[in-house]
């Protein structure tokens, strides 16, 4: 006699975080390390930069003056809710397992595994449309919250702003130039300063380097090898290192320092879930259905020092 197996899962709080994790870091920017991860926000968290008068060292004196001024910035970061939900059907699968895992009965028994592979489907597409909004993404629009980019360009945002032009292939190396020279001098030159790229700026770049803009370097680009030279290597600019920003819009680019660039979750959170309901226990159908809540948000800290291009 056949037998069925339900592979009904739930996971709350805790310990659906390493699930909500595999979603919401496996994004390009996040996995590579190029902003700061709040991971543990429970509803909203104040984030305080403390900034201080460069020249604070003066002659010395009986009486106490103070030497200069400690200011103290706070923003909001407030993760925003979201969830997943989504329906499979076990007969769509049957192909994709072998028979040994899927059983030989009519009404197709599931290997267990199989929960850990809808999971991690629904996780790829979460850190997909997630990668989008830390850019680009927008309150208004359903299933995002405000990206970098928006965050940036909105008014009084306090960023500083660099207007831009269509980018091409002849254009890219000075319109970069103009993202550098709008660093502020105290920003230049730390460890963890990047120039976030587009996706259409970062090849228009390699193009450039590879000799087929007009910038000087000759047809066959740097050390002659055209764009052969880079292969998903590292990039840089007047000592910058650029990064591809995958979301950020085609013509735009950001620089701001990784440490001033926030991403916050709540992997902890009582509010996360990650529910695998087998439909078959409820109506007798082969359908499988997914549901995922957590929570996500982005911020900037001291806007002043975040230029925009745009």
């Amino acid at each position: 006699m056949a037998t069925t197996t339900s592979i009904t899962s739930t996971y709350a709080g805790e310990f659906a975080g390493k699930y909500i994790s595999a979603a919401l870091l496996s994004g390009s920017t996040i996995e590579n390390g190029l902003i700061t991860v709040k991971p543990n926000v429970k509803y909203k968290e104040v984030l305080k930069k403390v900034a201080t008068d460069a020249n604070v060292i003066k002659d010395a004196t009986c009486d106490f003056t103070a030497t200069g001024e400690v200011t103290l910035t706070e923003r909001i970061l407030q993760p925003e809710e979201f969830q997943v939900n989504l329906e499979f059907c076990k007969k769509d699968f049957r192909s994709d397992w072998e028979a040994i895992q899927m059983g030989y009965s009519a009404y197709d028994n599931l290997p267990p595994k199989f929960s850990d592979f809808i999971i991690g489907h629904a996780a790829g597409l979460v850190a997909e449309k997630t990668e989008n909004n830390i850019w680009a993404g927008q309150t208004g629009n359903a299933g995002e919250f405000d990206g970098f980019y928006y965050l940036a360009t909105a008014g009084g945002s306090g960023c500083v702003s660099v207007s831009g032009s269509p980018l091409t292939a002849a254009n890219i190396i000075d319109e970069i130039g103009k993202v550098v020279d709008a660093i502020p001098s105290a920003v230049y030159g730390k460890e963890d300063l990047y120039i976030y790229l587009s996706r259409k700026a970062a090849k228009l770049y390699v193009r450039a380097l590879g000799g087929f803009g007009a910038n000087g370097l000759g047809a066959a680009g740097v050390n002659a090898q055209g764009t052969q030279w880079w292969n998903n290597g590292a990039l840089s600019y007047d000592g910058v290192k650029c990064v591809i920003a995958s979301g950020l819009p085609d013509d735009s680019m950001m620089a701001a320092q990784k440490s001033n660039m926030y991403f916050g979750t709540g992997l902890l959170s009582d509010h996360n879930e990650v529910k695998l309901i087998d439909m078959g226990d409820l109506d007798g159908s082969q359908n499988v259905r997914l549901v995922m809540r957590f929570t996500a948000g982005v911020q900037m800290g001291i806007t002043s020092d975040v230029v925009i291009y745009a």
